[in-house]
């Protein structure tokens, strides 16, 4: 049965949601602050730009004609601009007769001129003609001063009407909204048109069509000669704009006459001509399609919704699944954005609820990280002193190998005792800073080996060893590593008497010899976190636990220094040479478990005269004089001290 702290899970879980709370509302105050910032204006209208453009809308059908006052006209008119205005006087007289129904001059006439070309150019105009007008505000530190230049008295008075054809742009120098006159060139175009709105929509946001010379646009010199060089009724019925556009639109880095950045500048880095904005703002009007800016309280309660979709995702956990759903939830909020201004004309910024997800989401990921951080370290702590660093590298990489609680698995059992030890201390009762001295010296370099071997060290019992194989990680050859380390840590008994001895001479006494016995036993057992709620270790324990313990035990009475289990004999007699040596009943069975040793110099016919030896012992016809002790102990001297333990165990027998 796995143990859980229920209580302190509840109270890591509270203290979680607590922080996303406190994460969620810091992210709803800080955006609140940011959205007063010029720049945070600005990264929403470029949000606009590329949401407005991102599939590409063209003009409305039935929209203007631009002539373009271009290279080609520059060339094929062969005259120094500005052009005489006669010529102008030309172009609309041309233009009314192929059929237009309005035609715009974006080109200021405030300025007297030739009186025979002023005059050519008041007779052309009428009530079908809009003049553009400009208007500059002028600040200087003693006061701001409005200029409006507009065309030529005696133009207004033969009928024409005038438009104020300046814009505003934005604090980045993009054109995105329309101008803020009612009497706008292009407000003007369409009330003459006919198609002008009850109210104009002023500043709203402009929905750009494509980049520059999207709009239908013939030269200029074409268009004084409609008849011969345009297609037949190009121009019937149809709002005519007239201004400067060059035919390749100029960068943004190199500027422009009369040109200007708008949305779709972000994709081509191509500036707009003014005659083209002029059209673009005359379509918005006319069809309806400006972009109004959602209100705070829209705006709002989309960044609270952000907020709380973004704490319903991290609520509880984060992981690879937190950065697909997010991923998901930025394009939702990109995409309801745009279709909010293709179907419902309003523009609600993706800018606000993106940063308000990203912020809690990424937040909480923060701080979830820094908790598993947090955790490994515990981990690392916890089980570096009990496991080998490698172990604890793996388990800090991947904890899901680490189960908490308790589970059955099968493991070796490792248990080690010195013998004697218990007069070694009390010889040393009055020096307890030697005899410390003496049981650290000894159990780190046995614990040692137990890691370098990948074992798990359960406990210290005074100077006993616990330690098992096969967990927390698993490990399949846990019984070979098991009796490999056993034998290491015999070296390293003995490599401790040279020292100790060495020292002992050194300051004239007696060294003290420590002997080791070791015990270990496979066998399925419970292990886990074991313990209170409060206090708990990392421990196994089962029957083959106790076995193990009894072997180290038992170990004495045979004589050797490491006595193992059947099963562990069994997985390790592959790589060692292991004999067994008696069968023995341990308290909590009644069945004889049979009982081994591994042995390093033994050959073939010795070990069958071994197994000889013990179908005599088990069927009770071995005698103590039996010359097979003898024969035996000079052909397996690793047993010699066994052999007399069983011969002299036989004679007291017998002598009862």
């Amino acid at each position: 049965m796995r143990m859980r702290d229920k209580p302190r899970q509840a109270r890591q879980i509270r203290s979680r949601h607590l922080r996303l709370l406190v994460l969620s509302l810091t992210t709803l105050i800080a955006i609140s602050l940011l959205s007063r910032l010029p720049a945070w204006s600005l990264l929403e209208l470029r949000s606009f730009d590329y949401l407005s453009t991102v599939d590409d809308p063209r003009p409305p059908p039935g929209g203007p004609v631009i002539v373009a006052i271009d290279e080609p006209s520059l060339a094929d008119i062969n005259a120094q601009w500005p052009w005489p205005r006669s010529l102008h006087a030309q172009l609309v007289t041309q233009l009314r007769a192929a059929g237009a129904r309005v035609i715009g001059l974006d080109i200021i006439l405030a300025e007297p001129s030739n009186p025979d070309n002023d005059a050519a150019i008041t007779r052309a105009v009428g009530s079908d003609v809009v003049l553009a007008g400009d208007e500059t505000l002028i600040e200087t530190p003693q006061a701001s001063q409005l200029i409006r230049a507009t065309p030529l008295p005696q133009l207004t008075e033969a009928g024409a009407v005038t438009g104020i054809a300046s814009v505003e742009l934005s604090g980045d120098g993009t054109f995105r909204r329309i101008p803020g006159y009612e009497d706008g060139f292009a407000a003007m175009l369409a009330k003459v048109a006919g198609v002008a709105p009850e109210t104009l929509p002023a500043d709203r946001l402009i929905q750009s069509f494509g980049p520059a010379r999207s709009y239908p646009t013939v030269s200029y010199y074409q268009a004084l000669d409609p008849k011969n060089l345009l297609p037949p009724d190009y121009f019937q019925d149809r709002v005519v704009l007239v201004g400067l556009s060059l035919q390749n639109a100029p960068a943004i880095d190199k500027g422009g006459v009369d040109a200007f950045a708008t949305p779709y500048t972000v994709h081509t880095g191509r500036l707009v001509s003014g005659v083209e904005i002029q059209a673009t703002i005359y379509d918005n009007i006319r069809s309806g399609l400006s972009i109004a800016e959602a209100r705070l309280p829209t705006v709002a309660a989309c960044i609270l919704i952000s907020v709380l979709l973004a704490a319903a995702t991290v609520w509880r956990s984060t992981g690879w699944l937190t950065i697909v759903t997010s991923a998901a939830a930025l394009l939702a909020f990109a995409a309801v954005s745009a279709a909010g201004m293709r179907l419902a004309h309003i523009f609600v910024s993706p800018l606000g609820p993106t940063v308000a997800y990203i912020s809690v989401v990424f937040g909480q990921a923060a701080f979830d990280f820094a908790e598993e951080r947090r955790n490994k370290r515990q981990i690392t702590r916890a089980f570096a002193q009990y496991i080998s660093p490698d172990l604890v590298k793996r388990l800090s990489s991947d904890p899901s190998q680490l189960k908490l609680g308790g589970e059955r698995r099968t493991l070796s059992v490792l248990f080690s005792d010195v013998r004697g030890f218990t007069t070694i201390a009390e010889t040393l009762k009055d020096d307890p800073e030697q005899l410390t001295g003496l049981i650290n010296r000894l159990l780190t370099p046995l614990s040692d080996v137990v890691m370098d071997h990948g074992g798990t060290i359960d406990k210290y019992m005074g100077d006993c060893i616990m330690a098992f194989w096969n967990a927390p990680l698993d490990d399949p050859e846990h019984a070979l590593h098991a009796v490999k380390a056993s034998l290491a840590m015999q070296s390293a008994i003995s490599t401790l008497n040279r020292e100790l001895e060495r020292e002992a001479t050194q300051r004239g006494g007696r060294p003290h010899v420590l002997k080791m016995g070791v015990g270990i036993n496979t066998g399925e057992c419970i292990v886990g976190n074991m313990g209170s709620t409060r206090r708990f270790d990392y421990s196994c324990l089962g029957d083959s636990v106790n076995l193990a313990s009894r072997l180290e035990g038992a170990s004495k009475n045979y004589g050797v220094a490491l006595l193992l289990g059947e099963e562990t004999a069994r997985l390790v007699a592959g790589t060692y040479t292991v004999v067994e040596l008696d069968r023995i009943i341990v308290k909590g069975r009644s069945v004889p478990s049979p009982v081994y040793t591994v042995v390093h110099d033994a050959d073939a016919e010795a070990l069958a005269a071994h197994r000889a030896y013990l179908e005599a012992k088990y069927t009770g016809t071995l005698a103590p004089s039996d010359p097979a002790f003898d024969r035996l102990a000079a052909n397996i001297p690793g047993l010699t001290g066994y052999y007399a333990i069983m011969r002299d165990a036989l004679a007291g027998s017998g002598e009862e």
